[in-house]
């Protein structure tokens, strides 16, 4: 393998949309590790819903060879970084696996919230960072004010920023430099005891868990016996290589460098990112720092459409998790929709990616039940519990207290859109705790809002509020006490389990109101009434009705006395009050998927 003072580790971070993708693969291209009749754009996102959407979901790593202007040969690392804040340990962990990073800043839209964020993170972590202005040959491009951005949001040097447009390939070269100059070689010996992170790792159906490294000292080979420190398992190295986009096999792996290796692992969940490897039989003295349980902050729960496909779920959801280790699920049943499956998600996108895999990658059709988050409620007796699901809710008789996950929000946004950013927030129940302008046209707003409320509908109406130019980021900062409600749906007099939810109080007549109002558009009508009643316990709060079907029971009539009509319209009535009795709702799939929807939609 290459001498350490030959071999440069980094990433590229940036806000979503900044480029980084595209940036990834110019530096591809130009290193030719890939022949152009197999290159294609966004060459590292090799999901389709990645290329979709525009954004990183898993994290990447590439090894790149460059011949520099010195004569000298060059492994770079590039471990690429996903840009949504649903995935910062991913990113932390991807971070903390570099010696450098490329801070990306689009020349059209500047410095914006995952850009501060995401420096801050680097800072944290020691990085090298050098600024890299990109899209400089739009035609909305403002360098000048971008430099100006970088000095006093960042507090980096702008003269040092290098100048690129990815998607044209120009300051590719000076890019490639700049890495080699400014980013420093990595530490660590060879000879000492081995010490390697994971920061991230995927399923192979033939070979078991890949298990992506960054080698901080020591050296692994084949046939080597390893140890996970955080589970103390051990297992047998069967290959070690680099990722060149394909895997390439090397045998061995020494510090300093970005690879992979094969063990024999059956399952993803046994590997954790930001676990640290070392030898069996020459341990290291200490892990290394920053390795912590993935948490989910988004619970939800998942049915098949058709409940005899449970089985298919069920194997699908094994699959799933081999793939994506952040995944937790278990088992979970309603009157309404069948067998399924409750999942705890890292946050909505994570959510929404979960359903687009199962759907595409597994064919299965399934519902999600309304998203919720972790209560902690306090049962009069002193009693603790945590709840993410409405079924669990205890009698309001027997509550004491509740409390919910509040997040820190910071939004950056040009100051035309102000005002209705704030109104936004504080609907939102949020608390604004800052406001600073970053420049005569940009401002940064903090508040402290409930998790809750950014779950449903906050990040589409903040884009469309602002036309797309505020930027969103958070962090959980902890529990809060609140007024929580569980939302009863009744049918026909009947509750139906997987429409409830619970709500802070003070929404629940609007929320209530607004699933009512979707029910009755969705429910198709029978021959007798059906109302649809919003109930907080006994209370009823809100209530719709879908009209009956008549039979025109008249048509026989024409002309003659009105007793005659009056006698079969009782008697069509006699008949509805007994269908009333015995009716029953047949409520379809699409009732579900509606109250789901976007809540101003």
């Amino acid at each position: 393998m290459a001498q350490t003072q030959y071999i440069r580790n980094f990433c590229i971070i940036a806000h979503i949309d900044h480029g980084k993708s595209t940036l990834a693969d110019r530096l591809i291209q130009k290193a030719e590790i890939i022949d152009e009749r197999y290159f294609k754009n966004q060459i590292l996102d090799n999901m389709d819903i990645e290329r979709e959407r525009g954004i990183t979901i898993k994290s990447q790593a590439v090894t790149i060879p460059y011949a520099a202007k010195d004569g000298a040969k060059y492994t770079l690392n590039l471990v690429d970084t996903p840009g949504h804040v649903d995935f910062s340990y991913e990113v932390s962990r991807a971070i903390n696996s570099c010696e450098g990073a490329l801070l990306l800043v689009d020349a059209t839209q500047g410095v914006q919230a995952q850009t501060l964020s995401n420096m801050y993170l680097a800072l944290e972590h020691n990085l090298e960072i050098v600024p890299v202005i990109n899209k400089i040959d739009m035609p909305a491009a403002d360098i000048p004010r971008v430099k100006k951005m970088i000095d006093k949001d960042l507090g980096l040097d702008s003269q040092t920023a290098v100048l690129c447009s990815a998607r044209q390939g120009i300051g590719i070269d000076e890019l490639f430099e700049a890495i080699i100059d400014r980013i420093p070689a990595p530490g660590g010996k060879s000879e000492d005891p081995l010490r390697a992170l994971i920061f991230d790792c995927h399923y192979d159906p033939y070979r078991g868990v890949v298990v992506h490294l960054r080698l901080f000292d020591g050296s692994i080979k084949k046939g080597m016996k390893i140890s996970f420190m955080s589970n103390n398992s051990v297992y047998e190295v069967e290959t070690a290589g680099v990722f060149k986009l394909a895997l390439v096999e090397t045998g061995e792996l020494s510090a300093g460098d970005v690879g992979y290796i094969i063990a024999g692992i059956k399952t993803v969940s046994d590997v954790r990112v930001g676990d640290t490897v070392t030898g069996a039989d020459r341990p290291c003295t200490s892990a290394l720092p920053g390795f912590r349980e993935v948490k989910p902050v988004v619970f939800s729960s998942i049915y098949p459409v058709d409940s005899n496909d449970y089985e298919e779920l069920r194997t699908s959801m094994e699959k799933l998790k081999l793939n994506d280790a952040s995944l937790i699920y278990e088992k979970d049943s309603s009157a309404a929709l069948g067998f399924g499956f409750r999942c705890g998600f890292l946050g909505l996108l994570h959510l929404e990616v979960i359903q687009e895999r199962l759907e595409r990658e597994f064919d299965q059709s399934v519902i999600f039940t309304a998203p919720s988050v972790k209560y902690k409620v306090r049962i009069k007796g002193g009693e603790d519990i945590m709840i993410d699901n409405p079924v669990d809710y205890p009698d309001e008789g027997h509550l004491e207290s509740a409390e919910e996950p509040y997040i820190r929000a910071s939004v950056i946004t040009p100051t035309d859109y102000l005002g209705n950013i704030m109104t936004l927030c504080l609907e939102k129940r949020g608390i604004q705790t800052n406001m600073t302008y970053l420049d005569e046209k940009r401002v940064e707003l903090i508040y402290d809002m409930p998790l809750s409320e950014v779950l449903f509908d906050f990040y589409d109406r903040l884009k469309s509020i602002s036309r797309g130019y505020a930027s969103f980021d958070y962090d959980i900062s902890g529990y809060k006490p609140t007024e929580l409600s569980k939302l009863d749906i009744l049918l026909n007099g009947k509750p139906v389990d997987a429409l409830s939810q619970l709500v802070f109080k003070g929404n629940a007549y609007e929320r209530a109101r607004k699933v009512c109002e979707r029910l009755r558009d969705e429910i198709p009508r029978q021959q007798f009434k059906i109302p649809i009643q919003g109930a907080i316990g006994s209370h009823i709060i809100a209530r719709e009705t879908v009209n009956a079907l008549r039979k025109d029971v008249l048509a026989k009539c024409y002309g003659g006395d009105i007793t005659r009509k009056r006698k079969l319209l009782e008697k069509q009535k006699e008949g509805k009050k007994r269908m009333k009795m015995v009716g029953d709702v047949e409520l379809p799939q699409s009732a579900f998927l509606a109250v789901l929807k976007s809540r101003d939609e």
